[in-house]
């Protein structure tokens, strides 16, 4: 589906719009081939334009088609996503097309919560017919989104440590293995988006307006500590998870030094009795107190040899 917004100029109000109006904000979520086809005849763009956003697997990056002065920008989003009851960190990419002086384009694959704000005007100050403006507010609050999201996870980090510090169960290593593989898809996106943000600062691609430099460095500056937090949270978490797989290899160790001990101790009255039961003549064979004998010899030599792996520390 497609929405389109228009800023009235002398108002500055933005209102929904059925028409193609010069200035339009046309917003593409999860779009069909129709609408696509339909977009582009009426404002005459590469449908690709609009099909390189929606691969999920794309890169940040920026394309110029001089031919219909046409200009894409892809960035990654954070997303966090409930699945089995569970948190999922990962990210999207949503394209932001400029379409000569006349309309800007963002395009998702799915509902991404930086359009969805745009939409309810929780960005403040959306003005369609300055492009420029609209992306770089996008680079901020792309940016702050991050931030907040590496927040969330940090905490949902410290949770998961909290509960392997009581029981070293499977369900927390995999849920610390999930938010790494989280912070992995967030550290990559940042350093792709900063990529898109400088260029776009010193190639001259866009149209700046006054204050526009300034938004654009503070979201560069975000994205940049957004950059080092995921670094040091990654860190961190690798740190605590080959800590506790260090830690839980040591207690494999321990179990197993500890069964082993326990097989020793088994094995000697079992070959004491191996021998008193072989089908030939031994000793205490006709000494009517020869089994009791036995017994307690089996057991004596049974708790010699625990002493003695006690004093080594096998049986820990």
């Amino acid at each position: 589906m497609f929405k389109m917004y228009n800023t009235n100029m002398e108002t500055n109000i933005t209102e929904e719009t059925k028409e193609f109006i010069r200035g339009n904000w046309i917003n593409v979520v999860s779009p069909s081939d129709e609408e696509i086809k339909t977009i582009c005849e009426n404002i005459n763009i590469q449908e690709d334009f609009i099909r390189y956003a929606l691969d999920p697997e794309e890169k940040a990056r920026i394309d110029v088609e001089d031919d219909d002065n046409t200009i894409l920008f892809i960035i990654d989003t954070p997303i966090m996503e409930i699945e089995s009851g569970a948190k999922v960190y990962s990210t999207a990419p949503i394209g932001v097309i400029f379409v000569r002086d006349d309309y800007i384009i963002t395009v998702s694959l799915n509902k991404n919560p930086i359009l969805e704000d745009l939409e309810k005007k929780k960005i403040k100050n959306i003005i369609t017919y300055k492009k420029s403006r609209m992306l770089l507010q996008l680079f901020y609050s792309n940016a702050e989104m991050f931030l907040t999201l590496l927040k969330k996870l940090n905490k949902e980090t410290e949770i998961a440590e909290n509960v392997l510090k009581n029981s070293m169960k499977n369900k927390a290593l995999l849920k610390l293995l999930s938010l790494e593989k989280g912070l992995v898809y967030f550290t990559t996106s940042l350093k792709s988006n900063e990529v898109v943000m400088e260029k776009t600062m010193r190639g001259n691609l866009i149209k700046l307006y006054d204050e526009d430099e300034d938004i654009l460095e503070d979201a560069i500056i975000e994205n940049k500590q957004a950059i080092e937090m995921a670094k040091i949270y990654r860190d961190i978490l690798t740190g605590t998870m080959d800590a506790y797989a260090s830690i839980i290899s040591n207690n494999l160790n321990g179990v197993m030094k500890y069964l082993t001990s326990i097989t020793i101790i088994l094995a000697i009255p079992t070959m004491i009795a191996s021998y008193w039961g072989m089908n030939v003549p031994v000793p205490l064979q006709e000494n009517p107190f020869g089994f009791i004998l036995i017994v307690i010899f089996s057991i004596l030599i049974g708790v010699i040899a625990s002493v003695w792996l006690k004093k080594k520390g096998m049986l820990d």
